[in-house]
């Protein structure tokens, strides 16, 4: 049975009455609960290896002794990928004493390697584990949220965390050089 134009069109303002509506009872809703994601702080990075883009595997405990920011962003998402070029000029700002900016991608490498030929960085980039436990969800990203960042201290515990695009504000409190050393 063929459906006839006025059909079709009552057909597609549901769908989108539909979509319009889920969007509205999402966004209304807290991706994840702040008790959820403030547990992690304090705790001890969990041993994590991921590897570049050109598969050499990268232990994140062999930057201990070092303040890590770690990005989680994908290339489909549009507030990771404007939040990116403020993370490439900050990681510089400080020398020596800041933190060191690790973009881990929650993407097809195919994907990612693709955008940053087109939108290079200057800060290295892993490729995230996407299988469970994905490498966001071991950090506190329990709502899968990206962009997503979690500030390592140099004695290898998170410090802190936080859901959505990181502002210059909170950037220069991550990144500013540690009292007392690194």
């Amino acid at each position: 049975m063929m459906l006839g134009r006025s059909n079709w069109l009552i057909l597609g303002l549901a769908v989108l009455a539909a979509a319009i509506g889920g969007y509205a009872e999402r966004r209304g809703q807290p991706a994840v609960s702040d008790h959820a994601s403030t547990s992690f702080v304090g705790q001890p990075m969990p041993a994590i290896d991921l590897p570049d883009l050109d598969g050499k595997l990268h232990r994140l405990s062999d930057y201990r002794g070092r303040r890590l920011v770690l990005n989680f962003w994908a290339s489909w998402c549009a507030p990771c990928v404007e939040e990116m070029p403020a993370l490439d000029r900050i990681s510089h700002k400080f020398g020596e004493r800041a933190p060191i900016v690790i973009g881990i991608a929650m993407d097809d490498p195919a994907h990612v390697r693709a955008f940053l030929a087109a939108h290079p960085v200057h800060y290295l980039v892993l490729i995230g584990r996407m299988t469970t436990p994905d490498t966001s969800l071991q950090l506190g990203d329990v709502g899968q949220v990206l962009p997503y960042s979690v500030l390592i201290g140099a004695d290898g515990r998170i410090s802190a965390i936080h859901e959505g695009p990181l502002d210059d504000s909170r950037l220069d409190q991550w990144l500013k050089p540690a009292q007392g050393g690194h």
